[in-house]
């Protein structure tokens, strides 16, 4: 199987070059990543309990789709692309950007735009990458991640966090 290729940034998430996924994690190069949180109409949040096999937070509640963008992809290509391999999940419209977080240690030195869609599910989930997903409460996720931290992703506890302060419900 071909190895994942992604786009090389600098601190202003510009384009320096090009270097294959093992590569750039391993030397904890910046790169990009999208997030995407889906609702359903009665406010609830779809999360994803990611598989055990994965690389980075086995076994951890993450948001509804997340993934790298690949080199030469744009950020919004990227999201779509998360939602129909991740979810089964075709949009009619793109997904509504809601804010950008800068690369750092809680997002993996990636770059990563969160986005916001709506959808009821059923989801087709992808097993390699999801182990299973469930619908949510915004106030019982507060709940849980205040008292069981570890139970989620980094990069998701720092979207959250954001969410929460900017109260973007």
């Amino acid at each position: 199987m071909k190895e994942e290729m992604f786009d090389v940034v600098n601190d202003r998430d510009e384009v320096i070059g090009q270097d294959s996924r093992r590569r750039v994690h391993d030397s904890g190069r910046r790169h990009r990543a999208v997030h995407l949180l889906i609702f359903n109409t009665r406010g609830d949040l779809f999360l994803q309990k990611r598989s055990a096999r994965k690389d980075t937070f086995p076994g951890a509640w993450d948001s509804s789709a997340a993934g790298h963008v690949d080199q030469g992809e744009s950020y919004d290509a990227a999201a779509a692309r998360e939602l129909e391999e991740e979810l089964g999940l075709v949009l009619p419209r793109p997904p509504a950007r809601l804010f950008k977080i800068e690369a750092g240690p809680m997002t993996g030195a990636e770059f990563v735009w969160v986005y916001r869609g709506q959808a009821e599910g059923p989801f087709a989930l992808c097993p390699d990458e999801i182990e299973r997903g469930d619908w949510f409460s915004p106030a019982h996720i507060g709940r849980w991640i205040a008292a069981e931290p570890g139970d989620f992703a980094d990069a998701f506890r720092l979207i959250w966090q954001i969410i929460s302060a900017r109260a973007l419900l």
